[in-house]
């Protein structure tokens, strides 16, 4: 019982760490969307930092950490996302992952290269890297008790588990009984409805990012004397947390702390009482990458499969159309230059500096088939050079001519990625990678463990080839051959894009439901990319540990894959030109830095991680970037902005009164509700407003006005650009040219927020609430004051009976209503309904027209936007018809002829 005990203790000590981590995990993806790799590194940051400040400069432990926790770590959270995140937000889901990757590896390094300038300059910094028995907060040594036969605990554990106890207390009510805590769920539930609400998203994203490094950074600080300062444990700490961020499915912060706990126990009660697992090397340590991989697999909710090419589109490609010197003439002089360099310029030095660039340039030709062709994040691939190498290395060892052994590793790598390939038959994004990564570390600890495998710590012997009068032991030869062997793969992966299989691939990629229903194996494809991408990275892994003569198990971490990834995606990951760019960078930087810069060996790694940081503004890397800037600034000489299309023509209006039509001029003022002599001023003008998506223009010229007390009924078939003036309106999208005023101001750089706060309301498609917020707590978020909410709670009894029930649970009917209750209560100036009926019962629809009415009795200005709804006409005080983004016609609503108008546009028919 006492040794139960104690594992459970023990346990609770790194599940209170995993708690904090996790529970950070989820603040900063809720709030943003991005999954933050680099938590951990913030973690290791903090406690590098608070080593440096207490045991170095001598400074108290309890106001150090303070500051750290309360002041350092989230001023870094805020200055990351002021910087870095916010505009990570709108990248797609790749250069997502290997930005904050990219972090990961900078932080680090960049922590450790600043106690290295400080202890050259004299500062009493202490040797920092891979310490271990370090001082906590407490007492230095700890103090120990043993409250129970064989169960103890000291200062450091005791402190730890206060801590977290008071951190999740106070988590809980400020989520739960603040209102700040409300607004950080509702910009959880939806950003953009917290927005049009009138509530700062980013603000709110910035104090989650704050709340997420100041407990990244408590979780660092209370952690020093558990791992001491490796950044390696301290990343391996937060991939364990990570599985506790799944169980919460990376949104609950309740479930994320306290599947941290359990995590935490449950690794110890392995450690303790597996003994199954005694003969199974690396098993105990693998158990949280097990349990991730399985709630990957398990809990996490699918929502793409591969990638989305609407939200990740490739780049323009400017040289399409152009001959075939065009497009590769300047690549081939370069292949020439430099198998020419190594025979003429080149020193033996830089001869196998070289050379080992375009072998790890081979590796990376492997990110290009599986997240450059198939948007799929593998951060496995470093598993696979090790695997293939090792398998090689063996057979060598029993006689295998390198042919031969090359040919088995690499089929060994490919049959390893078609196993790791399964998730991906399910997962995609981060998920995807967070699996592919628990398999990288399970290979790692488990497999690459195994004695006949392995070696022991001397690993295999794989000498360079050599055939006939070729013998690629000299660097020159072998950089000769790497050239050309590099173009052939060049070559062939090239044309594998424009196969039958890569149009195959990119269709899985942008759209697996439609290829599936043409005729595409999505499973056979997914299969195939990883498949190829592994048997790619085996076979460089083989030449690349050729060029090194050796293979240890211990050579290419998972970690190491990490900064592989972050390198080439840096230089551009859809094409295999730019991976050996990466691959030659990634060798010849470091011995650049060292030869005229410095020689610490932290520096590169910073540049390295960085490179990741400019994904925010070059989702495509910088190899892509450079023709499109080049294109765009050509264009800019020429006076034409690139890819604009030509504006769509137009189109008369039949079904309207004859005479009517005046296209792009507003219709004459309706009359003002109270039968008033003047028009009132207009709450709402667009003048001559153009707007689309990418360059392609959706909205023309379009002028509009509707006027306190007035009702705007807008019509049009699909595709006319009524959403997207909608948008418009409410500050979503930001004209291209024109004028757009709110209550005589002009308001046309709103953004979202500033639109909102001047009285300008959407209520978009769908359904404007908080699903997963409680009606009282819908309501709150517009109604701060009870009795308001109470008057709400009166006109609708149903909603007074179920306050406390998720706003998802109710009907469509009373989610409508639950949308426009509050307006009732605050008329805003202006509402702009986007199918306000769209699915709703006909007695329902009834009951919003109603509503509606009331608001235009307040004084609301309303823009109701309908496709066929012959109901809307009897509320109507003016009507516009848009067609291919421009008003057709506009006047009031006696002018329209009902039954054409029906007929022809509305698609519901006219009995005769």
């Amino acid at each position: 019982m006492g040794d139960l005990l104690g594992f459970v203790l023990s346990g609770l000590v790194s599940g209170a760490l995993y708690a904090l981590l996790a529970t950070g995990l989820v603040l900063s993806y809720s709030a943003s969307g991005l999954f933050n790799f680099a938590h951990g590194a913030t973690a290791y940051l903090c406690a590098l930092a608070f080593y440096e400040l207490h045991s170095g400069f001598g400074w108290p432990a309890v106001p150090t950490a303070l500051l750290l926790v309360t002041v350092v770590a989230p001023g870094l959270g805020w200055g990351l996302d002021r910087l870095m995140f916010r505009k990570l937000a709108k990248a797609g889901e790749t250069a997502q992952i290997v930005a904050t990757i990219g972090l990961l590896v900078a932080l680090p390094a960049a922590g450790l290269w600043v106690v290295e300038l400080l202890e050259r300059a004299g500062a009493p910094v202490l040797p920092a890297e891979n310490q271990f028995g370090l001082p906590g907060v407490g007492p230095s040594p700890a103090v120990s008790w043993q409250p129970l036969d064989g169960v103890g605990i000291d200062s450091d554990q005791l402190i730890t588990w206060i801590v977290t106890a008071l951190t999740a207390a106070g988590l809980w009510i400020l989520m739960r009984h603040t209102r700040l805590g409300l607004r950080l769920r509702a910009a959880v539930d939806n950003r953009a409805l917290t927005e049009l609400r009138g509530i700062g998203a980013d603000r709110l994203s910035s104090i989650a990012w704050m709340l997420s490094s100041g407990l990244a950074g408590l979780a660092g600080v209370l952690a020093t004397p558990l791992l001491g300062l490796s950044a390696h444990d301290y990343t391996l700490f937060l991939f364990v947390s990570a599985t506790a961020a799944v169980l919460g499915r990376f949104a609950s912060v309740p479930l994320a702390f306290a599947g941290g706990l359990g995590l935490g126990v449950l690794q110890n009660l392995v450690a303790g009482y597996a003994s199954f697992a005694e003969g199974v090397t690396g098993f105990r340590t693998a158990v949280p990458f097990l349990i991730l991989f399985a709630g990957l697999v398990v809990l996490a909710r699918r929502r793409r499969a591969t990638g989305t090419a609407a939200v990740d589109p490739p780049p323009v490609d400017y040289l399409a159309g152009k001959g075939w010197g065009r497009r590769w003439g300047a690549w081939i002089v370069a292949a020439l230059l430099l198998g020419t360099a190594f025979y003429t310029v080149t020193t033996p030095f830089w001869s196998g500096i070289l050379a080992q660039g375009l072998a790890i340039g081979l590796v990376f030709m492997s990110f290009t088939v599986v997240t450059g062709l198939g948007a799929m994040v593998s951060l496995a691939q470093a598993t696979f050079v090790t695997g293939a190498a090792l398998v090689a290395g063996l057979l060598m060892s029993h006689g295998w001519p390198f042919v031969a052994a090359a040919a088995a590793g690499t089929a060994a790598a490919a049959l390893l990625g078609a196993v790791v390939a399964l998730p991906a038959l399910r997962l995609g994004g981060r998920s995807l990678a967070l699996a592919t990564l628990a398999l990288a570390f399970l290979a790692d600890q488990v497999l690459f463990q195994l004695g006949p495998l392995r070696n022991g710590d001397t690993g295999w012997e794989i000498p360079r080839p050599v055939a006939g009068p070729v013998d690629l032991s000299d660097d020159r030869a072998m950089g000769l051959a790497l050239v050309l062997l590099s173009c052939v793969l060049v070559a062939l992966l090239t044309r594998l894009r424009g196969s039958r299989w890569g149009r195959a691939m990119l269709a899985v990629r942008s759209a697996p439901e439609a290829a599936a229903a043409s005729g595409v194996s999505v499973v056979r494809t997914k299969l195939l990319l990883f498949t190829v991408s592994a048997g790619l990275a085996g076979f460089g892994g083989v030449l690349y540990a050729s060029y090194n003569t050796r293979i240890t198990a211990t050579d290419f971490t998972a970690m190491t894959g990490l900064v592989w990834l972050a390198v080439v995606v840096a230089a551009g990951v859809r094409r295999p030109q730019f991976a050996v760019v990466a691959g030659l960078v990634f060798a010849v930087v470091p011995h650049l830095m060292a030869t005229y810069v410095t020689e610490s060996a932290h520096l590169p790694v910073i540049l390295f991680g960085l490179a990741g940081l400019a994904l925010a503004n070059d989702p495509d890397g910088y190899c892509a970037a450079l023709p499109s800037r080049r294109a765009a600034r050509r264009a800019t000489k020429r006076g034409a902005a690139p890819g604009v299309l030509p504006e769509a023509s137009q189109g008369p209006v039949p079904g309207v009164a004859p005479g009517a039509v005046s296209a792009g001029v507003p219709g004459p003022p309706a009359p003002e509700p109270g039968g008033g002599p003047g028009p009132a001023p207009g709450a709402l003008e667009l003048c001559g407003v153009h707007a689309g998506y990418g360059g392609a223009p959706v909205l023309h010229g379009v002028d509009l006005t509707v006027r306190g007390g007035e009702v705007l009924v807008l019509l049009g078939p699909n595709g006319a650009g009524k959403s997207t003036l909608c948008r418009v309106a409410a500050g979503l999208l930001r004209p291209a040219g024109g004028l757009v005023r709110v209550r005589g101001a002009d308001a046309t750089r709103d953004a979202t927020v500033a639109r909102a706060r001047r009285g300008v309301r959407l209520a978009p498609e769908g359904r404007g609430i908080f699903a997963g917020l409680s009606i009282e707590e819908n309501l709150t978020l517009q109604l701060t004051a009870a009795d308001d909410r109470d008057a709400v709670y009166a006109r609708f009894p149903a909603l007074a009976a179920r306050r406390s029930v998720a706003a998802g649970s109710l009907s469509g009917g009373e989610q409508q209503l639950l949308a426009l209750a509050p307006l009732l209560q605050r008329p805003p100036a202006v509402l702009v309904a986007d199918e306000p009926s769209l699915g709703l019962a006909p007695r329902v629809v009834d009951e919003v027209f109603r509503l509606l009415t009331e608001l235009r009795d307040h004084g609301t200005a309303l823009v109701l936007v309908e496709e066929k709804a012959a109901e809307v006409l009897g509320i109507a005080d003016t009507v516009a018809y848009l067609a291919q983004g421009e008003i057709a016609w506009s006047g009031p609503r006696s002018e329209v002829d009902r039954d054409r108008l029906a007929e022809t546009y509305l698609g519901t028919g006219v009995r005769r």
